[in-house]
């Protein structure tokens, strides 16, 4: 790991006397940045983002882009174009103005004044409504398209209520409405733009996520014939509070195991029910993700609960997961390049897994600001959506998230199912991961078995 990575971690993982974990047992829990301290590196990465977003709008052909935040309705815009701070006026508003030879015209219209907002944008006169502005800004500028969150296929780019939108009708009027336009491509480029400045950071929150998921499949919290799936998931839940961190979505828990037919959800092994207690000889999954700083993480590993006396993960579990490990290689390392379009990775890769006889699944998706984040996804449905095929972009994040299926001859040919997810990044020779891959077993006993040397089916 480089020393940069380390000089990060050394933030977030240590000097836990510095600052407590919020409750309970955590008292000795990592240390991450202070609520203020995230507040000061985000507020620098938006002064970054601003200044790239004047090209953005341009690319696009966007003259005007409104982002409207309602009271107790947050627009999940808001925190990645405005300060993240809590906005609690009944409406505010944030206008992006191509002013041509000025540049980004800025301007916040809030319900009430929030200083930190005065270091990114303009604010009006005292005095002066919200309608006024905007009509006056929509004369000055004459912007020929004003972008809005309408019209996308995804939450965050269709986030405009119903009576934003007629606000925006009646302040700037019927002939502006004909110039409404969804702003959909714009902010795909907006979220999808990973800054130099994150990396470190984001590596540090993968480590993190790492660490507290070994922990979770691990005998400190796993007792083989006691422990619950609920427990374990429940267990997850209080370190993320210990942590002073969040999830964006519910941690789940797959039990496979010898003789035990899995039940499926949308062609995927389903999550197993709280109340499966963990036996000897299972196979456990753990699909994470972590929530800080405005980033998110999503990370699946797997671990092998020992029978009695046994010492070593059976090798049919490991020819399993090195099954697994082929086909990260296949999608990463030989399909995945700069500008090439998500259908044709998906298609190389699967044609690379038929060759080997590998039964394969890739439903790899875009991280970043949102988990399940916007730009290119390599999976099976991108390789039959109507609409153009997506460009990789060189920068951007994404979960590598894939399985394998293989008869496993320890569990009379049953079928076990390996699945991982990685965060990684795209450079010019394919992704790169943050952290190194699984290429063992969590092992939940005493020892650690890798799956090198296993061979591949």
């Amino acid at each position: 790991m480089r020393g940069g990575c380390w000089a990060v971690l050394s933030c977030v993982l240590l000097a836990a006397c510095a600052t407590p974990a919020r409750r309970g047992p955590g008292a000795d829990a990592p240390r991450l940045l202070t609520w203020s301290e995230q507040m000061s590196v985000r507020e620098a990465w938006l002064e970054k983002r601003h200044g790239l977003l004047l090209d953005m709008m341009r690319r696009h052909g966007v003259g005007m882009w409104i982002v409207v935040n309602e009271e107790f309705h947050d627009d999940p815009l808001t925190q990645f174009v405005a300060p993240p701070r809590p906005y609690a006026g009944n409406r505010d508003v944030f206008v992006f103005v191509d002013a041509g030879p000025e540049g980004l015209k800025r301007v916040a219209l809030t319900g009430y004044a929030e200083a930190s907002l005065a270091r990114f944008f303009e604010f009006p006169a005292e005095g002066r409504t919200a309608r006024d502005v905007l009509k006056e800004l929509d004369s000055r500028y004459q912007p020929k398209t004003i972008a809005l969150g309408i019209g996308g296929r995804r939450g965050v780019t269709r986030s405009l209520t119903r009576d934003g939108y007629a606000f925006l009708v009646e302040a700037l009027g019927a002939e502006a409405e004909s110039r409404f336009v969804s702003a959909a491509p714009l902010i795909e480029e907006y979220l999808d733009t990973r800054l130099p400045e994150e990396r470190e950071h984001y590596r540090a929150l993968v480590a993190l996520t790492d660490a507290v998921v070994k922990e979770a499949l691990s005998p400190a919290v796993v007792v083989p014939g006691k422990t619950t799936v609920g427990d374990v998931r429940r267990w997850l839940y209080d370190r993320l509070w210990e942590l002073g961190v969040d999830t964006w979505f519910q941690p789940d828990l797959r039990v496979q195991r010898k003789g035990l037919v899995s039940s499926t959800s949308r062609g995927f092994l389903a999550p197993s029910t709280e109340d499966v207690v963990i036996q000897r000889g299972d196979l456990l999954h753990v699909d994470f993700g972590i929530t800080y700083l405005g980033l998110n993480t999503d990370w699946q590993k797997m671990a092998y609960v020992p029978r009695e006396g046994e010492t070593d993960v059976p090798a049919g579990l490991k020819k399993a997961l090195a099954n697994t490990n082929a086909l990260q290689d296949a999608l990463m390392l030989r399909a995945s390049r700069p500008g090439r379009s998500s259908a044709d990775v998906y298609e190389q890769t699967m044609a690379e897994m038929k060759e080997k006889g590998i039964e394969a699944m890739v439903y790899s998706h875009p991280l970043g600001n949102q988990g399940h984040a916007l730009g290119a996804h390599i999976d099976f449905r991108s390789a039959s959506r109507k609409e153009e095929p997506k460009l990789l972009r060189e920068g951007s994040y994404v979960a590598i998230e894939l399985n394998t299926a293989t008869a496993v001859p320890e569990w009379d040919g049953q079928k076990v199912f390996v699945m991982q997810e990685d965060p990684a990044y795209l450079t010019g020779e394919g992704w790169k991961f943050f952290v190194p891959r699984q290429e063992a077993f969590y092992f939940v006993g005493s020892q650690v078995f890798t799956t090198r040397g296993a061979a591949i089916h």
